[in-house]
């Protein structure tokens, strides 16, 4: 019904940057809250950014001042560009988007980041 595709995770540095992208296809109206949330071993998966169709973007803590999210809503499209990455950014990173303030949530397939030196 929905499909979501990331791209752009793999191996960096620390302090280095990583840009992360994601496109969402299928029956789609319009898509009400779209962002990513991370997963790394061992923890429970946590909000990243999530930016609503009319709204600012919602920061977590751990990323705000380096992460930047950003939506193109007529190409049904959100970028991540994190900077100044750091060995805790290690994760497993979803995009995620929601239709419609109570509807179903959707998830992509995933992406890995590694920040190793």
């Amino acid at each position: 019904q929905v499909q979501l595709v990331e791209s752009g995770g793999g191996l960096v540095q620390p302090g280095g940057s990583l840009r992360l992208s994601c496109a969402a296809s299928g029956r789609i109206f319009a898509i009400y809250k779209m962002g990513w949330y991370r997963q790394a071993p061992g923890k429970q998966r946590e909000l990243v950014a999530a930016e609503t169709s009319s709204g600012s973007p919602n920061y977590g803590n751990s990323v705000k001042g380096r992460f930047t999210t950003s939506r193109d809503n007529a190409k049904r499209t959100v970028d991540l560009q994190m900077n100044s990455l750091n060995l805790e950014d290690t994760a497993v990173y979803y995009c995620y988007a929601r239709l419609s303030p109570v509807g179903q949530d959707y998830w992509g397939q995933g992406t890995q980041v590694t920040v190793s030196s």
